[in-house]
């Protein structure tokens, strides 16, 4: 238990400390439990502990001598588990068992009895000696226990159930290491020998919906994947990957991590593992598990504890039924990984500089674009963090929200029940907000409300799905918003893309570039030769791809009294990036030409992510 009985009953002053040392003596000699010695020394009663435990947790208690149990209940739980956790199955409503068990922290005893029987498990708590007096009476005693194990055609719990392995004995294995996973490779995993990482991985209840598990009563497989599934996250995270993709194919069961932007193979599963891995990620979301024609969002809130330090983590998974069973992809949302200092962000001096002014006005829009996974969402978060003072009201509009942000009042899209960024924005403007996120303009009602928010006082922080900032006005003038009323509400436009990092351990100079190819590539004659240029050899630290981390290219578009009257009069995009680029921008282009300078990156990273 988190909380020893020994303490608890110290602190409530039903014992004397004293009284403590007689018991944990006679503990040890008589084996047993602790509650056990107290009440064979009569210091305590029996429904003292339970009532003490029941305060001490908010979990109802139970007198178990004036209870009758239904022997179907008792059916569900076979003798061994009812012996190995100390619990007794109680009563059956809909999808939920009720069971008494002495500690109803017990998590590992939960999810075992949940996968083993399909229902939902409610605890109650009971006093250890009325349980085992129960288990007796209705369980028969051990010596029979045993010797109808024994026997070959003897009755006892259905083969499977209570031979399948526990959770507790899966997480006692030995641990897997990095290195482990890594040889891995795409060879098949030999799932029994596969241990656990050296860290407890829990589950977050939330008061949701009620799940009926009856289709998972699959317990041979239980414990496996449910190891298999820890593995992943607790990978996932040790890697520094930001998505796991879980895909199933005919003959192939693959998954993959999305490391720095990059998808590397991890490993092939058997594919007998296709179903019960699906729901169990399923179930840990929150989803129908019945339902597999149609697509699912969710969301796993975990505690993981790693070298005696416990971390909250957030995956959001999305579940989509393909040819060949439904791909499951879930992005780590590491509140340790949100960088909200923008100076460290990668921004050029001057994009910073244009950035933060525009942030500094008391009203009007600013966008940033960018496809999914360039860093959009750290960027605003980084914005409002500047902005969040005791004087300023905040509000925004996300599809999820991705972070808690103290100070900031964050509502979560959704769409099922009407609640829309449209919807959430027209209520925004009645709660008297300064500064408003929208998690994406993607239709002309929302566009109109925030140009409507931004001319009537507030600042209005938003993203867009486009390729470069002078496109931006294009899109919102096709979605519908007159160019007159974008010149006026639009303050800054800023495109991002993520690009890897030269891994600092095992960086090497390049001395062999062409002139050519850095002229190619946008480079000025002049400035070649006037700086050195990098690239990772390959180390342990960097799994060999000679790329550590991630740096954001900027393109910052100011919209200057310039580029306010070409949007006025219908200018094209071409035209606004020419004008742009007088004023002084940088593209996705030259900011990434200065992320090479500098020694941060490589030539093919500023490739694969920009155009000339």
């Amino acid at each position: 238990m988190p909380v020893k009985l020994g303490e608890l009953l110290l602190k409530e002053n039903m014992v004397t400390p004293q009284q403590l040392q007689e018991a944990l003596s006679h503990q040890k000699m008589n084996g047993g439990k602790l509650g056990k010695a107290f009440v064979s020394l009569g210091y305590v009663r029996d429904e003292e502990i339970t009532s003490l435990l029941s305060r001490q947790y908010g979990v109802p208690s139970i007198n178990l001598e004036h209870f009758e149990v239904d022997p179907a209940i008792i059916k569900i739980i076979p003798a061994e588990t009812a012996r190995k956790y100390q619990i007794l199955p109680l009563s059956r409503s809909g999808a939920t068992l009720t069971i008494a068990m002495a500690d109803p922290t017990n998590v590992f005893a939960m999810d075992d009895i949940k996968f083993m029987t399909g229902y939902n498990v409610e605890p109650v708590v009971a006093s250890e000696i009325s349980l085992d007096e129960a288990i007796e009476k209705y369980y028969g005693s051990s010596r029979s226990l045993q010797l109808k194990g024994d026997g070959s055609s003897g009755g006892g719990a259905p083969m499977g159930l209570g031979a399948s392995p526990s959770l507790k004995d899966v997480m006692d294995g030995p641990a897997l290491t990095l290195d482990d996973m890594a040889s891995v490779g795409l060879s098949e995993v030999d799932l029994d020998a596969m241990g656990e990482e050296e860290a407890d991985v829990e589950t977050v209840k939330t008061d949701d919906d009620e799940i009926d598990l009856g289709a998972l009563a699959k317990s041979s497989e239980a414990a496996p994947v449910i190891k298999l599934t820890n593995v992943l996250l607790i990978d996932s995270l040790k890697r520094g990957a930001s998505d796991i993709h879980i895909e199933p194919y005919e003959k192939e069961f693959r998954v993959r991590f999305r490391i720095d932007g990059i998808l590397y193979n991890v490993m092939a599963l058997p594919m007998k593992l296709r179903d019960p891995l699906t729901s169990r990620i399923k179930i840990m979301a929150k989803l129908d598990i019945s339902e597999k024609r149609l697509p699912q969002d969710g969301r796993i809130k975990i505690k993981m504890k790693i070298e005696d330090r416990s971390r909250d983590l957030d995956f959001r998974v999305s579940c989509l039924p393909t040819l060949w069973g439904e791909k499951i992809v879930m992005r780590l949302l590491d509140k340790s990984k949100l960088m909200l200092d923008m100076t460290k962000l990668g921004f050029e001096q001057a994009s910073l500089d244009k950035f933060q002014r525009a942030i500094a006005k008391p009203y009007g829009i600013v966008l940033v674009t960018g496809p999914t996974g360039s860093g959009k969402t750290n960027t605003l978060y980084s914005a409002l963090a500047s902005l969040n003072k005791p004087d300023t009201n905040i509000m925004t509009a996300e599809d999820p929200v991705e972070f808690n942000l103290p100070g900031i009042n964050q509502v979560n899209i959704r769409d099922a029940i009407g609640l829309n960024f449209a919807a959430a924005l027209r209520s925004f403007l009645r709660q008297d907000p300064n500064t408003i996120l929208v998690g994406e303009i993607r239709d002309y009602e929302t566009a109109e409300i925030a140009v409507k928010a931004s001319l009537t006082g507030h600042l209005v922080l938003s993203t867009l799905h486009t390729n470069d900032a002078p496109s931006t006005v294009s899109r919102l003038v096709n979605m519908g918003i007159e160019p007159f009323l974008v010149g006026t509400a639009v303050n800054l436009i800023q495109a991002q893309r993520l690009i890897r990092r030269i891994c600092s351990n095992c960086k090497a100079e390049l001395t062999d570039v062409p002139s050519k190819t850095l002229t190619d590539i946008g480079f000025a004659p002049e400035v070649v030769g006037t700086f050195k240029m990098y690239k990772g050899r390959g180390c342990g630290v960097c799994n060999g791809t000679g790329y550590k981390g991630r740096v954001g290219l900027y393109e910052v578009m100011e919209i200057s009294e310039g580029i306010r009257d070409l949007i006025m009069v219908g200018a094209t995009s071409v035209e606004l990036k020419r004008k742009a680029l007088e004023d002084g921008m940088l593209t996705l282009r030259l900011s990434g030409l200065e992320k090479i300078k500098l020694g941060i990156t490589t030539i093919e990273e500023v490739l694969r992510e920009t155009v000339h």
